[in-house]
């Protein structure tokens, strides 16, 4: 491409992206996220949340009248249905409309207008109904998945804002379903929604009546539970509090921030209690009770560790384990998957580069944990998935593989970019741990020396020109411009970085959705989007990384489909898969902050400053076997970066834009 075109080009990109629509949602001052609705209707969303023992989709909205719309779906991971496949979730949907049940002096509500939704970990929605004859009710609905039980939720508070006083009529309801024993793997399911009746009251003005609604399933071995709700809705938000209170980023930028911590919720509810123990899972109404190499060993496991949450460690360290049940002596490929709560296998894409995805995952959540023990039961899967690697190297000296994390979507050749640069990180990580174990000086040299090799013959076998881009070629062939050729700028391969970035962010691949997976296409996975930002921040192109970034926070937390990371589109409609929010999260700790994980008490530091900023800051980290902050702060044309553990400075000391510190506990 002419060099004037694509800077043209690029400037016409840069001004779209200050030039973003009006914002449907707002920033409230209790950290969550409203919409306050004044016109531009109808509009319709979804969103999913979850708990150790269910999860659900709720597709909301408000109609063209302002009316309040809502549908449930509900999502039983442990209650598996016939056949015990990858989707054999119980899933029920229920569309009860609970407010058209209540009757205030003898008639129902009609005519709802809603004021306002609110999402901060749970669901808000207030609403007005002008009564027949006279006089006002609000209707306030909370919605929310418990943190510990198969039910959803939802607390109803209606309150009588006339003068005069009303009389209410809150019916009992409950429907019961028994599902058909020949498809649950446990026999029939009890599927039960209820509201929770009221005897004819009335309210005064200003007064307030409060009645629920749940939707639960159990095993016929299992007694129906009784609920307190607001006993379950404080063990949410305080589940909320929890995830907000650590790893908080506090940066000049809001909308960063509060994206940040939104992306802690969903990629830290998503985990199940199941029988092989806690497993995250990606959701979207398909993915239960199970982990894959891409989603859970690749992208939310080595974010953990910094979340400091306990339950979230737990269920990196089982996922790994599980993984390395598939451990052979023959190095026949290791499963894609691992479902039906531990029990079973996917494997139907054949070898994805699953072995790369493990051997870095597991050997950066080791070192970030910061657990001797926990490392070494994992040194034993990550020797093997390393030695796999080294056996699948072809001719040229990369990794061979059947295809990519996308399954045959689009091409992927015989051997990929993505796979061979998981595989050389794998290495350098393996090295750092192993030291730190007391493993073979010998054995670590050789990983050392073959990453260093590696990095050469990925340079030799996938850089090329494409598209006018001196950067590389996803597969050998290749030659339309892909998204994943970001993933040499994350591992720390900068060779080709200048044109690369300009590739990503030329209007090949850059749409108002993030990147297009495939130049060409119209196709686009938040996955290769969130890699790439954590890359460019890492590769030390700042401005251009903080640009993008706070272009994508906006539209994902703000705009038309919130407040979550998406997986894809158009497959899966735009779902809110959990791993995603993680890649989110590990641009600022690795992208903008530069955290590389160097041993189980030690990692190197390399701060990235927007320009526009003079502080950023990272407090309540919980990697490494610590809890510590970071804090970064413009001295003139310097960085005063401090490092500080109960209290006590670690590290205090100006250091150069773009240089890199080794911080040690």
């Amino acid at each position: 491409m002419n060099k004037r075109i694509h800077l043209l080009l690029t400037f016409i990109i840069l001004c779209c992206l200050t030039a973003t629509a009006a914002n449907r949602w707002a920033i409230n001052a209790d950290g969550g996220i409203t919409w306050t609705v004044n016109g531009n209707l109808p509009h319709e969303d979804h969103i999913e949340m979850s708990g150790l023992k269910m999860s659900t989709v709720l597709r909301y909205g408000v109609d063209e009248k302002g009316a309040f719309i809502l549908n449930r779906s509900v999502v039983w991971p442990m209650l598996r249905t016939i056949p015990n496949d990858t989707r054999a979730s119980l899933t029920r949907r229920f569309g009860w409309n609970v407010a058209n049940m209540i009757e205030v002096n003898e008639q129902t509500l009609q005519n709802e207008k809603v004021s306002d939704i609110t999402l901060n970990g749970t669901m808000i929605v207030h609403s007005t109904f002008a009564l027949p004859r006279d006089g006002q009710v609000e209707l306030t609905r909370i919605i929310f998945p418990s943190t510990s039980k198969p039910v959803l939720c939802e607390k109803y508070i209606l309150k009588n804002l006339g003068e005069k006083a009303i009389r209410v009529e809150i019916p009992a309801a409950r429907s019961e379903i028994k599902t058909n024993a020949s498809r649950g793997v446990e026999g029939s399911y009890s599927v039960i929604a209820s509201i929770e009746g009221q005897a004819a009251k009335q309210l005064n003005k200003g007064e307030t009546l409060t009645f629920t609604a749940t939707y639960a399933a159990y095993k016929s071995s299992e007694q129906e539970l009784t609920l307190d709700l607001d006993k379950e809705l404080q063990a949410r938000q305080n589940l909320v509090s929890e995830f907000w209170g650590k790893l908080v980023l506090d940066t000049p930028d809001p909308t960063i921030n509060r994206m940040f911590a939104f992306a802690k919720i969903r990629a830290a509810e998503s985990i199940y209690d199941t029988k092989g123990g806690l497993m995250h899972g990606p959701g979207g109404e398909a993915y239960y009770a199970a982990i894959w190499a891409n989603d859970q060993a690749e992208y939310v496991s080595p974010f953990f560790p910094y979340l400091g949450y306990d339950i979230g460690d737990r269920s990196a360290l089982n996922a790994y384990l599980l993984f390395a049940k598939y451990m052979n002596p023959e190095y026949k490929p290791i499963p894609s998957s691992v479902i039906a709560e531990g029990i079973n296998f996917w494997n139907g894409a054949g070898d994805r580069g699953d072995a790369a995805m493990i051997a870095y995952g597991a050997s950066r959540y080791a070192l970030a944990r910061g657990s001797k023990a926990e490392a070494e039961k994992l040194w034993p899967l990550i020797e093997w998935t390393l030695e796999y690697c080294n056996r699948q190297l072809n001719e040229s000296g990369v990794v061979a593989s059947n295809s990519d994390e996308l399954e045959g979507r689009f091409p992927s050749g015989k051997a990929n970019l993505c796979t061979s640069s998981l595989y050389y990180d794998a290495l350098r990580s393996a090295a750092f741990l192993g030291k730190d174990l007391g493993k073979p000086t010998a054995q670590l040299t050789d990983y050392t020396q073959r990453a260093e090799t590696l990095k050469k013959d990925i340079d030799k076998y996938f850089g090329g020109t494409v598209e006018g881009f001196n950067t590389y070629r996803y597969y050998e062939g290749n030659d339309v411009l892909r998204a994943w050729i970001c993933i040499p700028l994350v591992m720390g391969i900068y060779d080709r970085k200048d044109a690369t970035i300009d590739a990503l962010f030329s209007p090949r691949l850059w749409t108002e959705n993030g990147l297009l997976t495939q130049a060409g296409s119209n196709t686009f996975w938040d996955r290769s989007t969130l890699y790439a930002l954590r890359g460019v921040f890492a590769c030390g192109a700042t401005e251009k990384a903080i640009d993008y970034l706070k272009f994508y926070s906006n539209r994902r937390l703000l705009g038309e489909h919130v407040p979550y990371a998406i997986e894809a589109w158009p497959e899966g409609s735009q779902r809110h898969l959990s791993a995603e929010s993680g890649l989110y999260c590990r641009i600022i700790t690795e992208g903008m902050f530069g955290i590389r994980p160097t041993g189980l008490n030690s990692f190197d530091l390399t701060p990235r400053l927007p320009k526009d900023w003079d502080h950023m800051n990272l407090n309540q980290i919980g990697a490494f076997g610590k809890s510590f902050d970071i804090a970064v702060k413009r001295s003139g044309t310097k960085l005063n970066v401090t490092v500080s553990s109960a209290g006590k400075s670690v590290y205090n000391k100006k250091i150069k834009e773009g240089e890199t510190i080794r911080i040690h506990f």
